[in-house]
């Protein structure tokens, strides 16, 4: 795929959006409430596996094509230069801002969120406004993985079928999240689930995606079935609304529903992107509505966004003095949007595309890091 595609950006913008309802519905007390509306908006966590996502599809996509097509094999220094400009320079600023605004960490305290190494230190509260970080550890390790999975997939797929061969050693990858889930509930280390195998499910399933694109194109069969394929994924996302998928507090999850909630977010991640990333025709009423100007440009500014949102609520609340897990939905909601958008769109033009710029690559951005948080909490969510 050459420059951006439209519809995967709307996608990205909301889950973006999702996942600035998730922490106004934290902070507001909102999703503790009773209700199957309550539950759901807990669940908007589901942010994390589609971005997660995402980038397993528009990153591992040239390798693919490399061993597929025999196409030239992006150059690894390049990739990983291009990924640091479109990562780190925006993530230095907002928590620069928000470590010096509400906090006030000794040396090794910067040097921990300065270099993605959070998730790696003892669990602590996050600093106010970057409570949504603990994403970032988890995507950069995989940007840095990234080249060495592709060099043994493509070493593993030359030896056969390549395109059967690539998919069966990317499904090692789901194995591994199921060992790391388990793993975390048998040696009683949580924090486990801030580490990258725990994850790697989500962006196989981006890879394997990839992998298809290449191998069969766009399909007119995921065309025909798309949309009984977001369907069927509006219905998961409500079974992952329910206790199946563990609580909705800061009670940790059983072995069960920890194992449960995994599945039932890689599905509906699979099911909500497949229909745009697979399908052949761009001109479905479905590329239309989240392939628009206004959807695709959210999409773009959509790293920023989930950047942003974090801080502007915690700068909200502290403004205006309102209680944790009080004030009025629509109250916070409103101009925290506002705001966080018009900040996320000056740092897009300002920062991030500044910085894509000392490469040559403006239009390289077409996989930013993922927003959020899958376990929900208003002022310091872990994994």
């Amino acid at each position: 795929m050459k420059g951006r595609d439209a519809a995967l950006d709307g996608i990205r913008a909301l889950a973006a959006l999702g996942v600035w309802v998730l922490h106004v519905g934290g902070n507001t007390g909102v999703m503790y409430r009773d209700g199957m509306f309550a539950w759901m908006t807990t669940r908007l966590g589901i942010a994390v596996p589609i971005f997660f996502l995402l980038s397993g599809l528009l990153l591992y996509r040239p390798w693919a094509r490399a061993v597929l097509e025999d196409a030239p094999r992006p150059h690894v220094g390049r990739y990983l230069w291009r990924r640091v400009l479109r990562v780190m320079p925006a993530y230095w600023l907002v928590t620069v801002l928000a470590l010096w605004a509400w906090s006030s960490p000794d040396w090794t305290g910067w040097v921990k969120w300065l270099l993605l190494l959070q998730n790696y230190a003892e669990q602590q509260q996050a600093p106010d406004g970057l409570y949504q970080m603990w994403t970032m550890p988890i995507e950069m390790a995989f940007y840095v993985l990234l080249p060495v999975l592709a060099w043994a997939l493509h070493a593993w797929a030359l030896r056969g079928n390549r395109p059967v061969r690539l998919l069966a050693g990317i499904a090692v990858l789901p194995v591994v999240s199921l060992a790391s889930v388990v793993a975390s509930h048998v040696l009683d280390q949580p924090e486990i689930a801030l580490w990258l195998p725990y994850h790697l499910v989500y962006f196989a399933a981006g890879m394997a995606m990839a992998v298809l694109s290449v191998w069969i194109g766009r399909s007119r069969v995921i065309d025909a079935l798309a949309p009984q394929f977001l369907v069927l994924a509006l219905l998961l996302y409500a079974v992952l609304s329910t206790e199946l998928a563990g609580p909705r507090t800061l009670t940790l999850p059983s072995l069960s529903q920890s194992l449960w909630r995994m599945v039932l977010e890689t599905a509906v991640a699979v099911l909500v992107v497949a229909p745009f990333a697979l399908a052949d025709r761009h001109d479905s009423l479905r590329h239309r509505v989240l392939g628009n100007p206004a959807t695709a440009y959210l999409g773009r500014v959509s790293y920023g966004f989930f950047l942003w949102h974090a801080p502007v609520i915690t700068l909200y609340y502290k403004i205006t003095g309102s209680p944790l897990f009080g004030g009025d939905f629509v109250r916070v909601a409103l101009p925290t949007f506002l705001i966080t958008l018009l900040v996320s769109i000056g740092s897009y033009h300002l920062v991030e595309e500044s910085a894509l710029r000392l490469s040559g690559l403006r239009s390289a951005a077409a996989a930013p890091p993922p927003p959020e948080t899958p376990a929900p909490q208003p002022v310091a969510p872990a994994p």
